[in-house]
This record gives C-alpha cells, sequence and structure tokens, in this order.
C-alpha cells in the first residue's frame, strides 16, 4: 500500500518561479502525494498562477494568509492541514528532480528511519547549475548540532515515527531547528548522494547573509536544546563556526563535481 506524502511550499511574491517548482512536483515519478501551498499575501501574480495549477490538479491545495507572517508560519499553516504519512518541504523557487520522493521513500523504508535527506545542486537566479551540496550517507544529532548539514529542500519526515513535527515561528533558521526537534527523538538520519533537488540561490533571499543569521543560530540553541544566552554563543563560536567552515571548504571541492551529475540525470530524462 502506498502511503501519502504531504509536500509543504511557501509562497510570497514567488510568481517568477512558483510555476516551474509545482511543475518538479507534478512530474514525480511517485504519484501518491498532495501539494500544500499557503501563501503568504502575496501582491504579485502568485495568487493566480495557484488557482490555475489546483484547478487542474486536485491534489494542488492552497491556503490564504490574510497578513505576511514569515515563511515559518506558512509551512506550519500547511503542516496543521497535511494528511499524508510522510511530511517534504520545497520552496517556491527551489525544483525536485523526478525520482525524489521515490528514492527516498525506498531508502525510509529499507532504513526503518524517521528522516531522510539527499544531495542537491545550486544553481543561479536565471537557473543555471553552478553547483551542488553533497550529502553524508547517514549524520546524527551530535553532527547536526553542530551545523546544518541538511537542505531543506530535501527533508522528509515520518509522522508515524515522530508525530506533526513544526518549524518554530523565528524568522530564519527554522529548518534546522525542525530537524534538530526531529533528531532529538530520532538521533540517526540517513541520506542519499546523488542530488535530487535544486535549491535556488538569489540575493536578496531570506537566508542569503550568512553573517546575519549568527544571532539566529544562537537562538536555535537556546530553543531547542534550552541553552543559556552565553552557552548558545559560546557553542556557536567554540564549535558551530569552525565546523561550519570546513563545510565551506569542502563545499568549493566539491563545486567542480556537479557537472559529472548533473549531465547524466538531463540525459536520462
Amino acid at each position: 500500500m502506498k502511503e501519502l506524502v504531504s509536500i509543504i511550499m511557501p509562497s510570497y511574491n514567488s510568481g517568477k518561479y512558483i510555476a516551474r517548482s509545482i511543475e518538479s512536483i507534478i512530474s514525480q515519478t511517485y504519484q501518491y502525494w498532495e501539494l500544500l501551498i499557503t501563501d503568504d499575501n502575496s501582491t504579485d501574480d502568485t495568487q493566480e498562477i495557484l488557482r490555475s495549477f489546483a484547478a487542474q490538479d486536485v491534489r494542488v491545495r492552497i491556503f490564504q494568509m490574510t497578513t505576511n507572517k514569515g515563511p515559518g508560519h506558512a509551512r506550519n499553516y500547511s503542516i496543521e492541514q497535511a494528511r499524508g504519512r510522510y511530511i517534504a518541504f520545497c520552496d517556491s523557487d527551489d525544483c525536485w528532480l523526478p525520482m525524489k520522493l521515490e528514492k527516498q521513500l525506498e531508502l525510509m523504508q529499507q532504513k526503518d528511519c524517521a528522516l531522510s535527506y539527499s544531495s542537491y545542486f545550486t544553481c543561479s537566479e536565471k537557473g543555471e547549475i553552478n553547483g551542488i551540496i553533497m550529502a553524508q550517507p547517514q549524520l546524527t544529532l551530535k553532527e547536526m548540532k553542530r551545523d546544518n548539514k541538511i537542505g531543506c529542500l530535501t527533508i522528509v519526515y515520518d509522522t508515524l515515527k515522530c508525530g506533526k513535527v513544526f518549524m518554530p515561528t523565528m524568522r530564519k533558521r527554522q529548518d534546522w531547528a525542525l530537524l534538530l526537534q526531529i533528531m532529538k527523538k530520532h538521533p540517526v538520519a540517513h541520506g542519499i548522494t546523488l542530488p535530487m533537488a535544486v535549491y535556488r540561490l538569489r540575493e536578496f533571499s531570506v537566508s542569503h547573509s550568512k553573517f546575519s543569521l549568527i544571532k539566529y543560530n544562537a537562538q536555535v540553541y537556546r530553543e531547542v536544546f534550552d541553552y543559556s544566552t552565553f552557552h548558545s554563543y559560546t557553542y556557536l563560536f567554540g564549535i558551530f563556526m569552525p565546523t561550519y567552515f570546513s563545510k565551506c571548504v569542502q563545499t568549493m571541492i566539491d563545486r567542480h563535481r556537479y557537472r559529472a551529475l548533473w549531465t547524466p540525470l538531463q540525459n536520462n530524462k
């Protein structure tokens, strides 16, 4: 028996990209899913695009926020409405490769795990593939506490094992906090090293400026682990920052590998 996957997609003034994101969901080889899109009070043509897709496919469910509250609130509203056993995430400017759900669900059944993820490509605002973030085959809570090593657009978690887990409503770093909350219950997650998604790098995205995230990283330690402010910043500068910079170096080393993986995946469409 196939299990329903609830895919969570927040949107805000996403008219330029969201059609491509939705199309990448519709193109999945695993077709037993629902796509829940909560629009965060867009002022462009996003809502019109969403209504068009919802009229064509009953699996696309759209909701509307009356005021702009941020992606964490939008995601949580969709999670509340979700009917699937599995919860997955795809932002409105990102895309999935066709085999993503099929491969990750197979992995989760094989490993009997609560959380899975994958490697992913990065692309420019124009959609040109320009890099890759390689996933480790396995991650523990201890490793994830040192630094977020999982892309939100690759997450799939099992609600039968850990219940519905919601995003903290902090403005940034909600995805990392959510992962840590899941892994506090199930300390080992499993990944696919083959890239299964494409993350769009945008100049003015919420997470673009990494240095501006420092206070939010400390807030994650306070909210998830109940650390004091002093303990949070001590851990942040003593352990998180060295681990993060080491990851950046590895990403630069991996950067040239994307062409070797992207070309055959495109040829096998």
